[in-house]
């Protein structure tokens, strides 16, 4: 059974960074496809960030230039750097991963960004 247990949400003033963890049981990471989505109050949904087949870090055109993804094989566990928050970035955050052509989800970590 995969686990994903998400932590590092917070409440942080613009401009400032947050650094949220994903740690994964029961599966390597290293087979699965792993990333991060957003949902905000009223909102969809929304794909953050990704790791492609070939380890390389995809972003939504909002977050470009200031998230950054990365994993840890070693510890199992998928991070995402937030830097230069804005408010708009305000949402629950979701940890992603699929193995064997499985998806599953964290339980979320809220991020909010004052003014």
């Amino acid at each position: 059974q995969v686990q994903l247990v998400e932590s590092g949400g917070g409440l942080v003033q613009a401009g400032g960074s947050l650094k949220l963890s994903c740690a994964v049981s029961g599966y390597r990471l290293s087979s699965c496809g792993v990333g991060w989505y957003r949902q905000g109050s009223g909102q969809e949904r929304e794909l953050v960030s990704r790791i492609s087949s070939i380890g390389i870090g995809i972003y939504a055109d909002s977050v470009k230039g200031r998230f950054t993804i990365s994993q840890d094989s070693g510890k199992n566990t998928v991070y995402l750097q937030m830097n230069s928050l804005k408010t708009e970035d305000t949402a629950v955050y979701y940890c992603w991963v699929i193995c064997t052509g499985k998806t599953y989800w964290g339980q979320g970590t809220q991020v909010t960004v004052s003014s």
